[in-house]
């Protein structure tokens, strides 16, 4: 597997084009914008789209997919059901913040421990609740490489101070769900520049291991109701 990452949107937001070195198969993780971007470089580099993947439904990772799959022929999947409510609303605000983005029926909603295929290519679907309830990262075992949206990023983490945010289960996907992976694990996040999971666990001031250690102590001092004690 080899990927190229396609910053779209006024928010740049990484759009990563994944493919099968055999076969020549694509899929496509969050074709939130720009589409005419994300075709071009399929066509440059002679790729056939399969799949359009979807973290979570964010318009700016989410609005896209309709569209690209109409040119394409390719299938959407995921998210997880979990953002089904955000998934349909995407024609209202791409209407209300000026963006083409369009709601859609994907062809299969995901669940932890799903996996996705394309090609030769599998990847494993972790189900990481947080940002919002039904946020997916995708994890190439043989790569040893994940996508994973706006869950983490180099030196932070995804917001959750909005309605469908939990900073506990935020806390639990990442410390429970993606560094198990692994510390040689590098990732792709939804926004900004690439890191890995070692280099998180070491340094990152909101989740690594030092700061985690922290929050628990404090969490634990008022009561213990915001503990984190792993996925269920």
């Amino acid at each position: 597997m080899d990927f190229e990452i396609i910053p779209v949107t006024r928010y740049k937001m990484n759009c990563s084009i994944l493919w099968c070195e055999r076969t020549m198969r694509a899929a496509v993780i969050d074709p939130g914008g720009d589409i005419s971007e994300i075709l071009n470089f399929l066509e440059l580099m002679e790729l056939e789209p399969e799949l359009a993947l979807i973290t979570h439904g964010h318009f700016d990772h989410a609005g896209g997919a309709a569209q690209f799959a109409e040119l394409t022929g390719a299938r959407i999947e995921g998210p997880h059901r979990g953002d089904a409510q955000a998934i349909a609303k995407l024609s209202a605000l791409g209407v209300q913040y000026g963006v083409p983005a369009r709601s859609f029926e994907p062809a299969r909603w995901l669940e932890h421990g799903d996996q996705v295929h394309f090609g030769d290519v599998t990847l494993d679907v972790l189900h990481c609740p947080g940002h919002c309830q039904g946020h997916l990262a995708y994890f190439s075992a043989e790569r040893r490489q994940a996508f994973v949206g706006d869950i983490l990023f180099r030196g932070t983490i995804g917001a959750w101070e909005h309605a469908d945010g939990n900073l506990p289960q935020l806390l639990d996907s990442i410390r429970h769900r993606l560094f198990p992976l692994g510390d040689d694990v590098t990732f792709v996040p939804g926004h900004g520049d690439n890191s890995s999971f070692g280099r998180e666990r070491r340094e990152n001031p909101f989740v690594g291991d030092v700061a985690f250690a922290l929050w628990q102590e404090r969490v634990a001092m008022r009561g213990g109701s915001e503990a984190i004690n792993g996925p269920d």
